[in-house]
């Protein structure tokens, strides 16, 4: 079985956190606007569908399109044993999926506080404004309670393995790490499980080949984007 996945092809972006989940969990995927070009993702985009997606990222599995990033893992979660095997588990891992959507959501509107369509230097001023508050409060907030619910599950999410989850809250804080590294820093400092859990996926070996290679893209202008004057301790 095969899946194929559709995504930018320059940036990691929310198609990482599939990619993340795809590899750690030895599926085999194509990644095809990386291997066909932008150009035929858009293409694919125009493909009449009764269910077509608004955006990528997503995946082509068994004649379905699914698309969302907390929907495809949520699918790739239950057919690849990536979450728990029974419903609670699963909402639980799903619950958290979905909240760092909202955080993902609300790092990208940093930079783009007015719309996505304008380049950052249009809307500088109201982005040095929403990146003190999210800076201040959002940060915080966000990571403080993950860390709650890791002091309360344990090592991972839910059970005693990694979920596509654990990989995505990995995922999530490499991005802020990169795009806010100071406050980053100061905030994660005192968040000493979330700071096991991130080392614990960086370190698996189901992962390994895959952090290492250049399959693996690096941050540049998709949703983490590091401006240093939006950033502070």
């Amino acid at each position: 079985m095969s899946y194929d996945l559709w995504y930018w092809p320059t940036i990691p972006g929310r198609g990482e956190f599939v990619r993340l989940a795809l590899e750690a969990g030895a599926i085999s995927y194509r990644d095809l606007a990386r291997e066909e070009g932008a150009g035929a993702l858009a293409a694919d985009l125009a493909v009449p569908r009764d269910m077509p997606p608004f955006a990528p990222p997503y995946l082509i599995a068994d004649g379905l399109t699914i698309a969302q990033t907390a929907n495809i893992l949520l699918f790739l979660g239950e057919r690849h044993d990536l979450a728990p095997g029974n419903l609670a588990g699963r909402l639980r891992v799903n619950q958290l999926q979905l909240t760092i959507a909202d955080m993902v959501g609300e790092a990208h509107d940093v930079h783009h506080p007015i719309a996505g369509g304008l380049f950052y230097e249009d809307q500088k001023p109201e982005a040095a404004r929403r990146a003190e508050d999210f800076r201040a409060n959002r940060i915080p907030k966000f990571l403080q309670y993950f860390e709650r619910v890791l002091l309360h599950s344990g090592d991972w999410i839910a059970g005693d393995r990694w979920s596509y989850a654990d990989l995505s809250l990995f995922q999530l804080i490499e991005g802020l790490r990169f795009a806010f590294p100071k406050r980053t820093a100061s905030v994660i400092r005192d968040c000493p499980k979330l700071l096991g859990l991130h080392e614990a996926v960086a370190t698996l070996p189901e992962l390994q080949d895959y952090l290492a290679s250049d399959r693996r893209l690096p941050f540049s202008d998709g949703i983490f984007r590091h401006y240093p004057e939006l950033d502070a301790a």
